[in-house]
C-alpha cells in the first residue's frame, strides 16, 4: 500500500475523531504546528522515519517536542501512529489531514508566481478575483520567480493560467519553428 493511501486512511480517522471530540479546529492547528516543526527539523523527520529507533524513544521525543503544545487528542493520535510502526507516514498524514480539512470547509489553495513581489493591494485584488470565480474561501500563496520576466502564473487546483512573458516567448519561438518547417 502506498504511503499516501495509508496516510489518507489515518487522516480520515483523525478528522472523524476530532469531529467526535469537538476538537477539529484545535487538531488542525496542532497538525499545522507538527508540519511546520518537522519541516524545520530534518533531524526530527529522520528520527520519526527511522525504523531502528524504538517506539518508546519516538514517543518520548514527540512528548518532549509537542507534549505541552498540542491537544491530548493530537498527542494520543501521534503516539498511536508511532506504536503501530507508522512514524514514517506522520508527516504525510498531517498533510492529508490539512487537505481533508480544507475540502470539508470549502477552502481552495491557490498559488501565484510573479516576476517581482506582489504589493499587498495586488495580492488582495488577485485573491478577491479568484474567490469570485471559485467561491468559498481561497488561501493564496505567492512566490517570486524572476525568470518569468513579467506577468504571472496562477495555479488553482489542477488549473493554471500562465500570462508570463517567458511563456509568451516560448510560444512565439514554437510558432516560428513550425512556420520555418513548412
Amino acid at each position: 500500500m502506498s504511503e499516501i493511501t495509508v496516510a489518507l486512511r489515518y487522516a480520515k480517522a483523525l478528522i472523524d475523531l476530532a469531529e467526535e471530540q469537538k476538537a477539529l479546529e484545535t487538531v488542525k492547528t496542532d497538525m499545522e504546528l507538527f508540519l511546520n516543526t518537522v519541516k524545520g527539523s530534518s533531524e526530527l523527520a529522520a528520527v520519526l522515519a527511522n525504523p531502528i529507533i524504538s517506539h518508546s524513544k519516538k514517543i518520548n521525543i514527540i512528548a518532549d517536542v509537542f507534549g505541552s503544545k498540542v491537544s491530548k487528542v493530537t498527542l494520543a493520535f501521534l503516539n498511536i501512529m508511532v506504536n503501530k510502526g507508522r512514524g514514517e507516514v506522520l508527516y504525510t498524514t498531517a498533510n492529508e489531514f490539512i487537505g481533508l480539512y480544507d475540502i470539508k470547509n470549502h477552502i481552495t489553495n491557490a498559488k501565484v508566481v510573479t516576476a517581482s513581489p506582489l504589493s499587498a493591494e495586488n495580492k488582495k485584488k488577485m485573491l478577491d478575483d479568484v474567490q469570485k470565480v471559485i467561491g468559498g474561501t481561497v488561501k493564496l500563496t505567492d512566490k517570486v520567480d524572476p525568470s518569468l520576466i513579467g506577468g504571472f502564473v496562477l495555479t488553482v487546483g489542477d488549473r493554471q493560467v500562465d500570462t508570463s512573458i517567458a511563456h509568451s516567448l516560448k510560444r512565439m519561438k514554437k510558432d516560428f519553428a513550425q512556420v520555418a518547417i513548412k
